[in-house]
């Protein structure tokens, strides 16, 4: 059994990428509940909207409630977005539709229609957010153990904030970083090495979903057009519903394909890898192959936590 082979670490043969029945439940739950913690401002705003607009007796009246307005709008069944393109004449026709045409109509309940209709636009909102959530998990739990794999080598580290975007220096006490992190950066024996989530690379034109940077984190927004400093490259797969494994997978097997191609046309061979939630047995043999014939350097389970640690090891010795 070859030993040099960084996936013989954590894997023994295509069964061990396999999601477990107990995985896929666990990773259930925890979609419920990033479901609910998302929510949570929704149904907050909602319940202020209430406590406002029971100070009224009439749904007429809701329009000279200071500091609802945005909120009528919503109810109206405009989208932040679409809000941002309305002159001020049409977000005032919305919301007197809304009331002539839904709150008149629930005589004295038409305050419970009106927080029912404004979580119904959020709640679209809401979905719309929720069909990422499955990457943004993985990004978290990556996020997390590679923190963990550089804390544990006492080697220090910088995050660039995504709401901010200005690098920090870390440590591995820092609690939900993983929530607003963009990248991450550190230097080891000498070598800077930069972490970029979801960067759009030039010479492809395409998202990647994780790039690892043979540079610094200062030199990152020049170094990122430079394809011989790109180390690493790997999709991530959040999804946990078994009935979208296999779609899962044809589409980052085509993405690193892409990337492949790409850098071999420049005489370049990054190390490429994959991390997915949901795989199934046809996909883990599939995904096991490449990681024998070195098409692929790299994979894990991102439901197995000793799986995920041992490849951030590995990206972190790269």
């Amino acid at each position: 059994m070859p030993q040099d082979k960084p996936h013989r670490q954590h894997l023994t043969s295509s069964k061990s990428l396999v999601t477990t029945y107990e995985e896929t439940r666990a990773g259930f739950v925890s979609l419920a509940l990033e479901r609910n913690r998302r929510a949570t401002p929704f149904i907050e705003e909602a319940r202020a909207l209430k406590a406002a607009a029971s100070k009224t007796s009439t749904p007429a009246s809701l329009v000279n409630i200071a500091g609802i307005q945005a909120a009528l709008l919503t109810a109206s069944g405009v989208s932040e977005k679409a809000a941002g393109h309305m002159e001020p004449q049409d977000q005032k026709e919305a919301i007197q539709g809304l009331i002539e045409q839904f709150l008149e109509p629930a005589g004295s309940n038409f305050v419970e229609e009106l927080v029912f209709r404004f979580l119904l636009t959020r709640g679209d909102a809401l979905g719309g957010s929720m069909r990422n959530v499955g990457g943004a998990i993985a990004q978290r739990k990556l996020t997390r153990a590679i923190i963990a794999a550089l804390s544990i080598g006492g080697i220090s580290f910088q995050w660039l904030s995504s709401k901010s975007n200005v690098w920090i220096q870390g440590t591995e006490t820092d609690p939900d970083i993983e929530l607003d992190v963009r990248g991450l950066g550190w230097s080891n024996n000498g070598q800077n090495r930069t972490v970029r989530y979801n960067l759009t690379v030039p010479f492809l034109k395409k998202n990647v979903d994780l790039c690892l940077f043979n540079c610094s984190y200062q030199e990152i927004s020049v170094s990122y057009k430079n394809p011989a400093l790109y180390i690493a490259l790997g999709e991530l797969k959040g999804g946990i519903d078994p009935a979208g494994a296999d779609e899962h997978w044809k589409t980052a097997s085509t993405s690193l394909s892409r990337i492949r191609d790409a850098f071999t046309s420049q005489g370049l061979s990054p190390q490429l890898f994959f991390v997915g939630a949901a795989i199934e047995n046809s996909m883990s043999e599939e995904i096991w192959n490449q990681l024998e014939n070195s098409t692929l350097g790299n994979a894990a389970n991102l439901t197995d936590a000793n799986q995920v640690a041992s490849l951030c090891r590995w990206l972190c010795n790269l």
